[in-house]
């Protein structure tokens, strides 16, 4: 694997053997052509069962080689090409809900619904991109005041 499709983590290449206890990552891939960004996460670790066995293995999940889910992202990879994609680790976490958690913050936080600079288009399959019309028509306590 080229140095340019690491994942990278304070300006750093991040390794298995940065994992340490840890157990998922918050991420940011960006488009260097476009400038058009993804904030995803990944756990690094897979649990399931092994035929012949009764109890579920951990097994290191493939996050060296993932690259998001969002398929309008996979599509520009795939025409683009991965040298075009920078992947950062912006936060590390030691349990799966602060991994959730924090991945659902940013999202909501760069406001990424509201923008075609992201390509998420939605959050926790929950809340998803708003048509335009819906974003120019709200009202809110600050437009008031500023008609008064």
């Amino acid at each position: 694997m080229t140095s340019q499709y690491l994942w990278l983590f304070n300006g750093k290449e991040f390794t298995s053997d940065n994992i340490e206890d840890s157990y998922g990552f918050v991420y940011l891939i960006t488009n260097t052509q476009s400038g058009r960004l993804y904030i995803g996460r990944k756990y690094f670790f897979s649990i399931r069962k092994v035929k012949g066995k009764k109890r579920r293995q951990r097994f290191e999940s493939n996050w060296k080689n993932y690259w998001g889910s969002s398929i309008h992202l996979l599509e520009d990879i795939k025409n683009l090409g991965k040298e075009q994609f920078k992947r950062e680790i912006l936060s590390i976490h030691k349990t799966k809900g602060d991994v959730n958690y924090t991945e659902v913050k940013q999202l909501f936080r760069c406001n990424v619904l509201e923008t075609d600079l992201y390509y998420n288009d939605n959050i926790s399959a929950r809340w998803f991109s708003k048509p335009q019309h819906i974003i120019e028509g709200r009202r809110t306590k600050n437009d008031m005041a500023r008609k008064l």
